[in-house]
C-alpha cells in the first residue's frame, strides 16, 4: 500500500521539492529492501569461491548480464575458459597465447586477476594471502618477461617477412632500441 500511495504522489508531484521528497522516500524503501534480502544472503568475503578450496566442486560465480547474453546468442567460449589456467584460449594471437600458456601456474593466476578480471594488487594479495608489494613486483616482472619474450617472436616474424599488425609493429619499433642496448637506455 505504501508503494501504491508513493506512485501517486509521484504523479501528483510537480515542484523540484516534491520531486525530491519522493525520492527520498523511493531511496529509504529501497535501503529497507536492501536490508530484508541481506538478511537472507549467505555471508561471503571478497576472495572467490575457488580460491582456498581444497578439492572437490567448485561452484562459479554466477553469469553476470553480459556473459549471460553473450551464452543466450552462442557465444559462450569467453564464459568457458574464463579461468587463470585457461585464459590462453581466450586470445586470438598464436604467440601471445602461447606465451601466456607456459607461465608458470602462480604467474597465470595473477596475470588473469591483473588483466583480465581488472583486480587491483590489494584485491590480488588478499586472494593470494600475500603483500601488495610482493603483488606489484610480481607483476612488473612478469609483464617485463612477456614483453621481452613477444618481442623475441615479433624480430622472428619479421625476419621472417611474416605478416603483423599495426600495433605489432608499433611495439617492435618501439622496443628494438631497448632490446639492442640490453634494456639500459628504455
Amino acid at each position: 500500500m505504501e508503494r501504491e500511495a508513493l506512485a501517486r504522489l509521484e504523479d501528483a508531484a510537480r515542484t523540484t521539492e516534491e520531486f525530491e521528497a519522493v525520492a527520498a522516500w523511493w531511496d529509504r524503501l529501497d535501503r529497507n529492501r536492501e536490508c530484508r534480502a541481506s538478511d537472507h544472503e549467505v555471508g561471503r568475503s571478497a576472495i572467490p569461491l575457488e580460491w582456498g578450496s581444497s578439492g572437490g566442486a567448485v561452484v562459479p560465480a554466477p553469469l553476470g548480464w553480459t556473459s549471460w547474453r553473450q551464452v543466450m546468442k552462442g557465444d559462450f567460449l569467453d564464459v568457458i575458459f574464463d579461468c587463470p589456467y585457461e585464459m590462453h584460449e581466450l586470445v586470438e594471437d598464436g604467440d601471445i597465447s602461447d606465451l601466456i600458456r607456459k607461465l608458470p601456474e602462480n604467474h597465470k593466476e595473477v596475470f588473469y586477476y591483473h588483466a583480465v578480471r581488472l583486480y587491483d594488487c590489494v584485491r590480488i594479495a588478499a586472494i593470494r594471502g600475500q603483500t601488495d608489494r610482493n603483488i606489484r613486483k610480481l607483476l612488473s616482472l612478469l609483464l617485463s618477461n612477456l614483453r621481452k619474450m613477444l618481442l623475441v617472436r615479433l624480430a622472428g616474424r619479421e625476419k621472417n617477412g611474416l605478416s603483423m599488425t599495426v600495433a605489432e609493429r608499433k611495439f617492435l619499433n618501439g622496443n628494438k632500441k631497448a632490446a639492442l642496448d640490453g634494456g639500459r637506455n628504455g
